[in-house]
């Protein structure tokens, strides 16, 4: 069963067979739209929405060592990571990432902080409501997951050659843990993202459905318009075919700036009902001046995200160097369109 076949009929999961993982994926579907409709609803109105800006850089410029998991400050500097929410709410976000992108055991385990999965992404989560708790307005928190396989540093992507050792199912595994911990911390839906292959995406989000939670799927795609893994964006879009649930949004994030980010979320095919989420980073990292910077500032973001609005995008954000600042000028193109276009 496709994702427009699940439409077509009411929503009416399909039967899977025993080689796709947990059956109580099934039963939880059901209750997918009555536990977070809010961002299903918020897209249906029409009106785009923005989601935040960098966690890690941002982090890294606040004081983290480079050389440490962002992760590792839900315990140390929880003050430093609430700040940056509270400054993407100011900004206009919509939608808060939670800071848990790494926080899956495997990643946790390069830190001595395996056991405390659960616990690290229940945090994450109650940091993210904590600073959503202070708005003014309607504001999601979203469980942000990365690939289950990623090194620890600063490199977007692994060395050439290497490939994902886990099977799907071990995936799915992994995933649930954390989402385990997201749940518990009361995050609106689950958002993966950076994924590097179709077939862990794909295990995120059964994991998410199994959990009773609504997703959001992006993929980062690189040199030639691939994943790490070298699959292009329609093998990625087709992941979610014959899931009981499809994600609410797809798209890209990351990539190697604005432009090629689009790129590859408008070359993904979507059933009626999908939205299109990009999720730029501000340009690969250039030294100057002896520091490495992101070559994107807050103006050409706003034009990404004019251009991106003018694709047909429902939710547009950013990604690695992007500040409140970014997002700022995001929103200003959000909420006024037609003056942004008049001065630029």
């Amino acid at each position: 069963m496709t994702i427009r076949d699940w439409r077509e009929t009411g929503g009416k999961p399909c039967r899977r067979s025993s080689n796709h993982g947990n059956s109580n994926c099934l039963h939880a579907a059901a209750g997918v739209a009555a536990m977070t409709p809010s961002l299903a609803h918020r897209l249906r109105t029409g009106r785009a929405l923005l989601a935040d800006g960098a966690m890690g850089t941002n982090l890294f410029a606040a004081g983290l060592d480079v050389s440490r998991a962002p992760e590792t400050w839900l315990e140390e500097r929880p003050d430093a990571i609430g700040a940056l929410h509270r400054a993407f709410l100011a900004a206009g976000a919509d939608i808060l990432l939670t800071s848990s992108f790494g926080a899956n055991r495997p990643r946790l385990a390069l830190w001595n902080a395996a056991p405390r999965c659960v616990d690290l992404n229940r945090r994450a989560a109650e940091l993210a409501h904590d600073a959503a708790a202070t708005a003014t307005r309607p504001v999601l928190v979203a469980g942000s997951i990365g690939p289950t396989w990623r090194r620890p540093g600063i490199a977007p992507v692994p060395p050439p050659g290497d490939t994902p050792s886990r099977d799907e199912q071990e995936a799915e595994d992994i995933f649930a843990e954390q989402i385990a911990g997201l749940k518990a911390g009361g995050v609106d839906l689950v958002w993966l993202e950076t994924m590097v292959s179709a077939r862990e995406a794909r295990a995120g989000a059964r994991a998410a459905i199994a959990a009773g939670l609504s997703y959001v799927a992006t993929a980062s795609f690189g040199a030639g318009g691939l994943t790490p893994t070298g699959e292009p964006p329609l093998d990625f879009a087709a992941a979610f075919d014959g899931l009981p649930v499809p994600p609410l949004a797809i798209g890209a994030n990351c990539c190697e700036g604005p432009a090629a980010a689009l790129a590859a979320a408008m070359a993904m095919p979507r059933a009626d009902g999908i939205a299109l989420a990009v999720k730029p980073n501000c340009g690969l990292p250039e030294l100057r001046s002896g520091a490495f910077e992101h070559p994107v500032g807050p103006p050409a973001m706003g034009r990404h995200a004019q251009a991106a609005l003018a694709a047909g995008a429902s939710i547009v954000g950013a990604c690695c160097g992007a500040t409140p600042a970014h997002v700022a000028a995001m929103r200003e193109v959000l909420d006024h369109p037609a003056a942004t276009a008049r001065t630029q």
